[in-house]
């Protein structure tokens, strides 16, 4: 029963920032934040994140959430025994420098250079919805170095959103690398198309325009978890499909 409401708590968070409520976003997300720290370090991390989010939206200071987001992430990986381990140091690492906190940065950050990762396929599939073939060769070709193998790819609007709704319903959680610029659907009306059938889908936006354009904000505010500009690198990709695990992880 408490799962059910946590979940609840977590959709009506997200409801209340996509609306541009922050105020009230903001309080749910950080009690979430608070009740999470003794029972997940990564989603309280995570959720820490989002509250600094909503203050960022109101243009005040936002330095205690990021702070507080650094040392979950540091928790976690304190107590964890495993590789992933990096990924949550350097995490805290970029937390701790936003909170302005250097010194604390460079330790975290200095104990993720001592690790070594190892590559493992990924079994979750990644959705590419781009009309460049280029584009979509390139993306495949980053994505299987990060370890994603199971990669499908579409050319138009319409045949992703068909295809797309049966993988969701299927339960096979993909992520959505989608392109802004397709010849026949706009990429809002695909992100929302997709949002409408499973609304914590994780989606990237990939586009040319400037994040501040109209029609990315747009997008952007529909509900999308990432936004990369082209042109893109290996890491840029790698850092957006990392924040669509994170956020999946709290679901």
């Amino acid at each position: 029963m408490a799962d059910k409401k946590k979940k609840l708590d977590y959709d009506l968070a997200f409801t209340h920032l996509q609306n541009n409520q922050n105020i009230t976003a903001y309080n749910l997300f950080l009690n979430l934040a608070e009740n999470q720290k003794k029972i997940d370090t990564l989603k309280s991390a995570v959720l820490f994140i989002l509250a600094g989010e909503c203050k960022y939206r109101q243009n005040k200071d936002n330095a205690n959430e990021i702070l507080e987001a650094g040392k979950s992430f540091l928790n976690f990986a304190k107590n964890e025994n495993n590789y992933n381990i990096k990924n949550a140091y350097l995490c805290a690492a970029k937390c701790f420098l936003k909170a302005r906190n250097y010194s604390e940065a460079k330790k975290a950050f200095d104990k993720s250079k001592k690790l070594q990762i190892t590559q493992t396929e990924v079994v979750r599939p990644v959705v590419i919805v781009d009309d460049s073939k280029s584009v979509i060769i390139k993306l495949q070709n980053y994505l299987k170095k990060l370890g994603y193998n199971n990669v499908i790819a579409f050319e138009t609007g319409t045949e992703a959103i068909k295809e797309s709704q049966k993988l969701i319903k299927s339960s096979k959680n993909p992520i959505f690398l989608l392109d802004m610029g397709l010849p026949d659907v706009d990429g809002d009306v695909i992100a929302t198309k997709i949002l409408e059938v499973q609304p914590d889908s994780q989606i990237i936006l990939i586009t040319a325009d400037e994040k501040t354009s109209k029609r990315v904000t747009k997008t952007i505010s529909s509900g999308v978890t990432a936004f990369i500009q082209k042109p893109f690198t290996i890491n840029d990709l790698k850092d957006a499909m990392n924040t669509a695990e994170s956020e999946s992880s709290i679901l």
